[in-house]
């Protein structure tokens, strides 16, 4: 918003000019997501405090260290959607259509995960919304987004999936592009929800990946970038940059409030929608594929989880001690910082792996 009314008067008073860069926007919106984080979040979590009471659920067949965690509140995912939205708002170009399309997303999945957080704390259990509903309405928003994509994107990238280490090559889905789309935006945000079970654990990663997509957002839509790196030119793309800014400086937020012990869980409400927001900007951006490599974390959490379901199924054995892996570890003695932070370096090792498909063509 800010770019579309102060950018026009720059030739009126130079200094304005800064509102044209997107790099000057992007750290606007980390700072001006940390401020606002900083000065309301305090009063958030004496809010939800005096709302729900005895706090999250918590499960009885997971790690005994979790049982000391009860009374903490959660939902805290709700600043972080609020907080990333506005920052996003206030810092875009708000007439870019890619913008509002991640907003979309991000806002919708962080809705459902609001009603699955509402629905565990007013009946007191970790169950929530039915799994069938919850998937239904992600799937539902997934399509419209993804529809968007197909009608805002140019020809032949507005149906194309680029394969990674491979310049100048597109798969044409043709109308099975949006169901893909689908399945990477549902995929992801249900991947991230799965990984935030332990204090700092999922957000983290998400900062990292926007980070890595903030950048991959910058170059896809630049032109002289995209052709001297050969990734697909997205015109219009580079706006997602300022709101991944806004993801890592609200997820900076969260995480003061977040590391162990923390004073507040984001909840469905905050994992459902980041999912979705990375999700929807690696549709966006042409690197869906890549998704899966700077997001490998996310990957291997829900992997463990259908290696866990798929065996005790068939067999009636476990693999892991308890899935999602992070919980594997803690039942093999490690100490949660210790998952946490080496999860993080795992993290960041994906990432940088992932970041190297831009150059190695």
């Amino acid at each position: 918003m800010l770019y579309n009314l102060l950018a026009p008067l720059a030739d009126v008073f130079s200094p304005l000019n800064l509102f044209r860069y997107l790099t000057f926007r992007t750290g606007g919106a980390v700072l001006t997501a940390l401020i606002i984080s900083f000065v309301f979040f305090p009063r958030m979590i004496a809010w939800l405090k005096s709302k729900q009471g005895e706090g999250q659920p918590i499960r009885t067949d997971g790690p005994e260290t979790h049982l000391k965690k009860k009374g903490t509140p959660t939902m805290g995912g709700l600043m972080i959607l609020v907080t990333m939205s506005l920052s996003t708002i206030l810092w875009s170009d708000i007439t870019d259509p890619y913008v509002w399309v991640v907003l979309f997303v991000t806002v919708g999945y962080g809705l459902i995960g609001f009603g699955d957080d509402y629905l565990k704390l007013t009946k007191r259990n970790t169950k929530g919304l039915p799994g069938k509903a919850k998937l239904v309405g992600q799937v539902a928003i997934g399509a419209i987004a993804a529809y968007a994509v197909t009608v805002i994107a140019q020809a032949p990238m507005a149906t194309g999936l680029a394969v990674p280490f491979v310049k100048d090559y597109v798969i044409q889905l043709g109308w099975f592009f949006v169901p893909v789309a689908v399945f990477v935006i549902v995929g992801a945000s249900n991947a991230v929800n799965l990984t935030d079970g332990l204090d700092g654990l999922a957000i983290v990663p998400a900062m990292i990946a926007a980070g890595c997509f903030g950048l991959i957002s910058y170059l896809s839509g630049n032109a002289i970038f995209a052709n001297y790196l050969q990734i697909h030119h997205v015109p219009g793309a580079g706006e997602l940059t300022v709101f991944c800014g806004a993801l890592i400086g609200a997820g900076l937020g969260f995480l003061w409030f977040n590391a162990p012990p923390a004073m507040v869980f984001m909840g469905d409400t905050g994992s459902l929608s980041l999912g979705g927001a990375l999700g929807a900007i690696s549709v966006v951006t042409k690197h869906e594929i890549v998704l899966a490599i700077i997001g490998g974390l996310f990957v291997l959490e829900t992997v463990s989880v259908i290696v866990q379901v798929t065996s005790f199924k068939l067999t009636g054995k476990r693999v892991f001690r308890m899935a999602p892996l992070h919980h594997h570890f803690e039942k093999k003695g490690w100490a949660e910082p210790t998952v946490v932070i080496r999860f993080w370096i795992i993290a960041t090792i994906l990432a940088l792996i992932g970041l190297s498909t831009l150059k190695l063509r």
